[in-house]
């Protein structure tokens, strides 16, 4: 019953995407390449606990985008490889609804038993996960947001049932010199549920950026509040340098 929940989530998804697709003939495409500290999971209680590359690309026509997500580390024996499919659902100028679905790979390390001998190898771990983000906007600066992530594990060992719930906060642009220096925050509370145990915690990221440059500087730290996931880090903290790009393509019609 869950393969089939699935399968019908991709298919509306895909079905709105058809009619969402025609109405508008520019696609347009934005990234960022980062490298990063100590690579934090999309859900920061986790971390690969190495320095990692982080590639966030994003093809978008109308509503529809396609999202692919991938952090890995130097020698690419940890990481994780997430494909989102995202739909606008409500987008306003104040406010809006976004929905999303992804397959995700997740690359670990573990010992395993070979021909009597104990030996550290890299296994995938598959994963098939939904979202949904409502969004207000109430300045050009300040946005409020939450989302609902939910995963489910395809393999029989590891994580069956993640559950999370973000409540974020945007305070974004703000000016700290005339020179076109910005700085924005990025508070976030949320509540992790995972095959039975619960954590509560406090993440927050600050970046500052140049209105005439791509390249931004963040760092990050993760504060546990309340846990009992096994293998939790009470504290954790990141900084990342990122690349952000953008383009627009418009298809050309011939008479």
């Amino acid at each position: 019953m869950k393969y089939i929940y699935w399968i019908c989530l991709a298919a509306s998804l895909l079905s709105i995407s058809h009619s969402a697709c025609g109405q508008d003939s520019t696609l347009h495409f934005s990234g960022s390449i980062g490298i990063t500290t100590n690579g934090f999971s999309i859900i920061p209680t986790f971390s690969l606990n190495s320095p990692a590359t982080m590639m966030n690309f994003a093809w978008r026509k109308e509503k529809l985008s396609f999202e692919p997500d991938i952090r890995l580390v130097p020698n690419l024996s940890k990481g994780s490889l997430i494909w989102w499919l995202r739909y606008r659902v409500i987008h306003k100028p104040t406010w809006g609804i976004r929905a999303g679905a992804h397959p995700a790979f997740s690359l670990i390390r573990r010992d395993e038993i070979i021909s009597g001998k104990s030996k550290e190898i890299t296994e995938m771990l598959r994963f098939l996960a939904f979202e949904v983000v409502p969004h207000y906007t109430i300045s050009p600066h300040l946005e409020l947001s939450a989302m609902y992530l939910e995963g489910h594990g395809l393999q029989p060992h590891g994580p069956q049932a993640s559950r999370v719930l973000f409540l974020n906060s945007s305070i974004t642009h703000l000016p700290l010199n005339r020179h076109g220096l910005h700085l924005s925050v990025f508070p976030s509370l949320f509540f992790l549920h995972i095959d039975g145990n619960r954590g509560t915690y406090l993440s927050g990221t600050a970046r500052i950026s140049h209105v005439k440059l791509p390249i931004s500087f963040q760092g990050t730290i993760n504060q546990t509040l309340k846990s009992n996931i096994p293998n939790n880090q009470n504290f954790m903290w990141n900084l990342t340098m990122t690349y952000h790009f953008q383009k627009k393509y418009r298809q050309l019609r011939q008479n």
